[in-house]
């Protein structure tokens, strides 16, 4: 059996210029943890309307399950305005009220949040009341010794600092990149010096991994007091969309198949570079970027 792995958070449609595609930062890494090998699922949910409805063809068409995925009978499926700035990366007008909104804890979320080996959760679904409560009690019904990630994601106008603090506080596992560590240096009063903050964080949250990606710049992991800094490998960008979501999906199977430090930064760094090179946030990896995922009885989460 593969490892499990849940995330839980928004799925939408980024309206792009070159066309609509699938999105949302727990969407994209859904898709790529089962790429790379994993039994992963998302929890999320979508409106009774036609763009639900592609939702589901999409993820169906995509090998994602779908008894996760929740349909709300009023509020509408969610979708985000995505321009391109000339260097591809994207700017995004996210709209508010619609069905991710309002996350529910019902079955079989619960049960997935109970067996998984990693839960993957972020802080814009977290917006707003249901999807909150219903995202913090999820992350708390996983088990001991499971990996929970933080992948920060922070998109104004929703950057809330109690928001972040107490899903700092749920998990054990941080995913950030280097606009955001800068905000949470102010929000927490961190030391100077991209070592110094990320080591700061750590022992304030109590959390066992750090990634700070750095987008062409690679990316730096702390876990376990050791570190591994990667420069990044080089891609022709045809859009960033998903490579954080990429990246972190890497991280998260490397970790759970015990991996050494050193390899897992390498690997989601040529993940990422991947998906940078293809349009929209859901590029089929090639084979020689997929690892297997198959836990050892040597090797624990």
């Amino acid at each position: 059996m593969a490892y499990k792995i849940l995330a839980v958070g928004e799925v939408l449609w980024d309206m792009l210029p070159s066309g609509k595609q699938l999105g949302g930062a727990p969407a994209n890494f859904t898709f790529q943890c089962r790429t790379l090998g994993a039994d992963a699922r998302l929890v999320t949910r979508i409106g009774d309307d036609s763009l639900g409805a592609e939702v589901l063809d999409r993820f169906r068409s995509l090998g994602l399950p779908t008894d996760a995925v929740q349909v709300d009978p009023e509020a509408p499926t969610g979708t985000v305005d995505v321009t391109l700035d000339g260097a591809g990366v994207p700017h995004y007008t996210i709209r508010a009220g619609v069905a991710w909104d309002r996350i529910e804890v019902a079955w079989p979320a619960r049960e997935a949040a109970a067996a998984a080996d990693a839960l993957c959760f972020g802080s814009l679904a977290q917006r707003d009341e249901p999807s909150r409560s219903s995202i913090r009690a999820l992350v708390g019904a996983s088990r001991a010794g499971s990996l929970r990630i933080f992948d920060v994601n922070l998109r104004a106008p929703f950057i809330d600092r109690a928001i972040i603090e107490e899903s700092l506080g749920l998990a054990n596992a941080l995913k950030l990149n280097d606009e955001e560590l800068p905000q949470l240096a102010a929000m927490f009063g961190l030391p100077e010096g991209t070592r110094e903050a990320i080591a700061a964080l750590a022992g304030r949250f109590g959390l066992s991994l750090v990634a700070l990606t750095r987008g062409p710049g690679g990316s730096l992991l702390m876990a376990g007091g050791s570190w591994s800094d990667h420069p990044g490998v080089p891609a022709a960008v045809r859009d960033t969309v998903g490579a954080g979501d990429a990246f972190t999906a890497a991280l998260v199977v490397g970790t759970l198949a015990g991996r050494p430090l050193d390899a897992i930064n390498e690997h989601a760094n040529e993940v990422a570079a991947y998906v940078c090179s293809q349009p929209g946030g859901t590029p089929a990896l090639p084979d020689k970027l997929k690892i297997l995922t198959k836990p050892s009885p040597e090797v624990g989460p």
